[in-house]
């Protein structure tokens, strides 16, 4: 959960996704625009059940805490579902994923439930950001969402119909936006979505994801940074792999959607692939990037999961050398096909979580230490006062002051947690 404050009668606490955030910064703008008063926005998630929990135990939090505020409830889960938010304590609306995007929903103070069909919104026709600075970390990095939507069916999944089907925003547009971003002063910019591989798919020529990020990276030459948010790795096209062999501006830190190690599973989930494919794309994407590491998401527990199936998770994290692990412990969603099927006793799914994420801290913890043993030289860009990323998504912390916004050429010297502590070189060329 984040909060966002533009001003002291508008917060904004967001839950879920990098796309919830920048759509709160959205919205923020809109509610600032519009001078609502003593209002808070609840942007909610409802990939998981504990998501959802969270969400509206922070709104009856949030209206014992400020009864004199009005509070608007949006996102995925008030999507999904409009009338149980809006029958919560202290809420006064309730906004669709699509309706919380538009301006003129923010110029009413009036109340009620303002959530249209989300499967009829063909495209995105609001503004991905609103001004220069909002999304953006210190000014050093930006968000930015490509798509929104979701064709694919998992069988565990709500997201499609809190999103609807998939809607990409126009190539030229997007250059011209992050054109704008670098132009004030952004050294690295994320391209993220809810799918981003299938980017373009619905736009007239079909683009592709690769043909974005090439296009881009020759438009926008003085563009340090471009990082690549969560990926399935079988509607990776070939333009994409030819171009991370090529230009060493996109950063090596490879998100997966994995969920799954066992081919079973992933076929009850209704994945689109299969074991060997994760396997695969590592391999080919190490053999274009050496220095390429991978995260991944992981759901233990799902329904009819044996404890071999399971040990095939573990072991494609070893397999792959996945060193950067999101452990998720499977609830079942209301209305989806996995709700139906037979369920694992919770005690089970709690430990296999906890096996994923011991495993998960291990591998980081190693790989952290490895940057260290090596000693080689680190380009981080510093989103505080002393505080940065390296290119493969490390967090590292300065021993002397740093400006944000900077890219300097660091060395490490020890390690806090899964921190590395460095020293800058000196040099400001990266």
């Amino acid at each position: 959960m984040g909060t966002n404050v533009p001003q002291t009668q508008i917060k904004v606490v967001t839950f879920g996704c990098r796309l919830n955030t920048v759509e709160s910064q959205v919205m923020a703008s809109h509610a600032h625009a519009h001078k609502l008063e003593k209002t808070i926005i609840i942007n909610t998630c409802a990939v998981t059940n504990e998501a959802e929990r969270q969400a509206k135990q922070a709104i009856r939090k949030l209206n014992l805490e400020h009864p004199d505020h009005k509070i608007i409830v949006t996102g995925c889960a008030a999507q999904i579902s409009p009338l149980t938010y809006g029958s919560l304590p202290g809420v006064t609306r309730v906004l669709g994923n699509h309706e919380k995007m538009l301006p003129e929903s923010y110029a009413s103070h009036g109340a009620g439930i303002d959530v249209g069909n989300i499967m009829e919104i063909k495209k995105n026709t609001y503004p991905l950001l609103a001004s220069m600075t909002e999304g953006c970390t210190e000014r050093s990095r930006a968000f930015v969402q490509i798509q929104n939507g979701c064709n694919h069916r998992c069988t565990f999944c709500t997201i499609p119909f809190g999103r609807g089907n998939n809607r990409s925003i126009p190539l030229a547009q997007l250059i011209r936006h992050v054109r704008e971003r670098v132009d004030a002063g952004i050294k690295e910019v994320i391209l993220t979505g809810v799918d981003i591989t299938d980017y373009g798919s619905d736009l007239p020529g079909k683009p592709t994801l690769g043909m974005l990020v090439a296009r881009m990276l020759r438009h926008i030459p003085d563009l340090p940074r471009l990082r690549l948010s969560s990926l399935d790795p079988v509607e990776v096209d070939e333009d994409l792999y030819g171009v991370l062999g090529q230009s060493q501006r996109i950063m090596p830190h490879f998100h997966i959607s994995l969920q799954s190690g066992n081919d079973m599973i992933l076929q009850r989930m209704k994945r689109r692939h299969a074991r060997h494919h994760i396997v695969a794309f590592c391999a080919r994407v190490r053999a274009l990037r050496p220095d390429a590491v991978f995260g991944a998401d992981i759901i233990a527990g799902f329904p009819t999961e044996t404890d071999q199936q399971f040990a095939d998770s573990l072991s494609i994290i070893e397999e792959c050398d996945i060193t950067h692990i999101h452990a998720f412990s499977f609830s079942p969603k209301a209305g989806t096909p996995a709700a139906r099927m037979p369920q694992l006793d919770r005690r089970v799914i709690k430990d296999r979580t906890g096996q994923l994420r011991t495993l998960g801290a291990s591998k980081l913890a190693s790989y952290v230490y490895e940057k260290l043993r090596s000693g080689d030289s680190l380009r981080v860009l510093c989103e505080k006062r002393n505080q940065g990323y390296t290119e493969d998504y490390i967090k590292v912390s300065f021993r002397e002051d740093v400006t944000p916004g900077e890219l300097i050429i660091a060395k490490p010297y020890d390690i806090s947690g899964n921190t590395l502590l460095v020293s800058h070189t000196g040099s400001r060329k990266v």
